[in-house]
């Protein structure tokens, strides 16, 4: 299992490929994927009211979640690229236009990895 961590705009998000022979979660509606590498990320956008509240450095916004994206890769390389390009997508829907610093660690050495999460505030 790797996390695939973008920091950009004084936020950040992260998600998770599942390697071989590791089950990525299951949920009600998750689509089936049948592949080696499976990438699971959250998929957010900017809304003006409701939602989530989400600090930036361009100060608070609010961001509503969709249904997490799932997809699956037969190669880890194609998958890591696809990780980063979701996370560079979902960066560009709330406004934050900077290329994200990118980390890829296992949730071990993931530590110091500071990441940006749903909050049960509304």
């Amino acid at each position: 299992m790797l996390l695939i961590c973008g920091l950009a705009g004084g936020t950040g998000t992260t998600g998770t490929l599942y390697e071989p022979d590791e089950s990525p979660p299951s949920y009600d509606g998750a689509p089936t994927v049948d592949a080696p590498y499976v990438w699971v990320c959250d998929a957010f956008y900017q809304v003006e009211s409701g939602g989530q509240r989400l600090e930036t450095d361009r100060g608070t916004i609010r961001v509503a979640f969709e249904r997490p994206t799932v997809r699956g890769f037969e190669k880890r390389k194609r998958a890591v690229a696809a990780a980063k390009s979701h996370i560079r997508d979902q960066f560009s829907r709330i406004g934050v236009r900077a290329d994200p610093d990118f980390h890829v660690d296992t949730p071990g050495a993931a530590g110091h990895v500071p990441t940006a999460s749903r909050s049960d505030e509304s």
